[in-house]
This record gives structure tokens, sequence and C-alpha cells, in this order.
């Protein structure tokens, strides 16, 4: 009885640690959601500070709709970028996320076979 005992104990220390890692690595991928989502909105605020000065001294209506023009391009690049970088880090997180519980699973895989 007391080995099924110690069993229980060692395979609920095990799930502690496990869930442990499992939230540190998810807590790292959302600091660096944070920090790009971060970067990404002032680089998106000062570049459309930068096209309102532009369009401020547009001399022609001409050169408004090239500025603006170019601006929406480069926004959208930039936004694609960024959608891009913050899939990639949602995929890392998942991936993390997942990875501690891993040998468990074979394990149990193997053992069920």
């Amino acid at each position: 009885m007391f080995n099924q005992f110690e069993d229980l104990q060692k395979f609920n220390k095990d799930g502690i640690d496990l869930a442990v890692k499992s939230f540190g690595s998810t807590t790292k991928n959302v600091q660096a959601i944070a920090t790009e989502t971060a970067d990404y909105s002032k680089k998106a605020f000062e570049q459309s500070s930068a096209v309102v000065e532009k369009l401020v001294g547009a001399k022609t209506l001409d050169k408004a709709f090239e500025i603006q023009s170019d601006f929406a391009k480069s926004a959208y690049e930039g936004f694609v970028a960024y959608a891009s970088k913050l899939g990639e880090l949602y995929t890392d997180i998942a991936k993390d996320s997942v990875k501690p519980y891993e040998a468990i699973i074979s394990k149990v895989q193997t053992a069920a076979k």
C-alpha cells in the first residue's frame, strides 16, 4: 500500500514539475509577443507621424497621393511581417507548452502497447 502511495506522490510531483516547466516556457513566449507588439506599435506610430508631416508639407495633390500610397504599401508590408512573426511566436507557444509532456506521453503509449 505504501508503494502505491509513494508512486502516486511521485506521479503528482512529476506532473507539477511538468506544469511549472510548461508555464515557464509559455510565459517567456508571451513576453516575446508583448515585446513584438510594443515594437510594432511604436514603429507604426512613428511612421504615421512622419507621413502626416510629409502630407502637411506636400505642395500638390499628386504629391500627397504619392505619399499616401507609399505609406499604405509600407504599412501593409510592415503588418504582414508583424503578423508572420506573431504566427511564429504563437506556434512556439504551442510547441514549447507540450514539450515537457512528450516524455510522459511516450511512456504511456509504450505502456499501453
